[in-house]
């Protein structure tokens, strides 16, 4: 005997938060396509390939955030036959892509930066600041449209960190154009934007790590396997808990399904509601199905 709950309260919180995250896609891509093409302009006006370079990997982040968004919609789409868990696995998706961006846009950053080193060139620092400062605020406003989901959600996460990085970035083409229009130490702005991909690299190992994790079916890094294991455990009647799985459906929806061994007697429906709603509001797990077996021997897996 298996029960399978989705739980309304859980798709209704779902739906809600992925509404409102539509919205901050839509203000976020719009606000910084248009600070990519004013940076462009005032790149080539003030000869800035810090500049450039930032405004290419600002269109990146644009095509990410696009990406994001996407996946986010598709959230909100019913199951379909063939897809019968809907596109929920397109957020994982999304979010390994995002990391993947993040991390080759360092990597041309770093290689920028140490080219810049040893061929040096002057620029307009004060165009580079006033468009610099403008980043600033339009990157950081519209990452904090995500902070609300960076936690538990790895392709909101992807898009904090990519409009955060982008901040990041932006702070350090001011800070490296104000000492070199003060002292014209012409090394200062690659160094600047060497320390920027370090701090970028560090925000994104952990949404690299976790969105592969999550492409592998591994046991997503907030969930207490130990302690879902142990509540099954001491159920009334269970003698054994195997075949215990736990996945991620999408970046902030989780699976479980388990075999509870249960020799006399078996659960009823309030009995599979109880435990449905501690996996969800002690564990984060929103759909979970049970199998309960009589523990025969000789056949293996026995319905109740």
């Amino acid at each position: 005997m298996g029960a399978h709950h989705h739980g309304h309260e859980g798709h209704h919180h779902h739906g809600e938060v992925t509404r409102s995250f539509n919205s901050a896609f839509a203000i976020a891509v719009s606000l910084t396509l248009l600070y990519v093409i004013v940076e462009a302009i005032y790149g080539f006006a003030a000869n800035s390939m810090t500049l450039l370079a930032d405004a290419a990997h600002n269109l990146g982040d644009v095509l990410g955030l696009v990406l994001a968004w996407i996946a986010n919609w598709l959230l909100t789409l019913p199951a379909r036959r063939r897809y019968s868990y809907g596109f929920k696995r397109m957020t994982i998706i999304s979010a390994l892509v995002n990391a993947m961006v993040l991390v080759a846009t360092s990597v041309l950053i770093a290689y920028q930066s140490i080219y810049k080193l040893f061929h040096p060139a002057p620029v307009d620092e004060v165009i580079v600041m006033v468009v610099g400062f403008i980043g600033i605020f339009v990157n950081g406003g519209t990452s904090l449209l995500f902070m609300r989901g960076a936690h538990d959600d790895l392709n909101i996460k992807g898009a904090f960190w990519h409009l955060l990085g982008d901040a990041l970035i932006l702070a350090g083409v001011v800070i490296s154009g104000a000492i070199i229009y003060f002292t014209e130490w012409q090394w200062v702005d690659p160094l600047a934007g060497l320390i920027i991909v370090v701090i970028i690299m560090w925000g994104t190992w952990g949404l690299l790590r976790d969105s592969v994790h999550l492409m592998m079916d591994a046991v997503p890094r907030y969930i207490d396997l130990a302690g879902v294991r142990d509540y099954l455990a001491q159920l009334p009647g269970v003698t054994a808990v195997h075949d215990l799985h736990i996945w991620g459906l999408s970046t902030r929806e989780v699976a479980l399904t388990a075999h509870l061994v249960i020799p006399k007697g078996c659960l009823n429906d309030n009995d599979y509601k109880v435990i449905n709603e501690k996996l969800y509001h002690d564990f984060k797990i929103s759909h979970a199905t049970i199998q309960v077996e009589s523990g025969c021997a000789d056949v293996p897996c026995k319905p109740c």
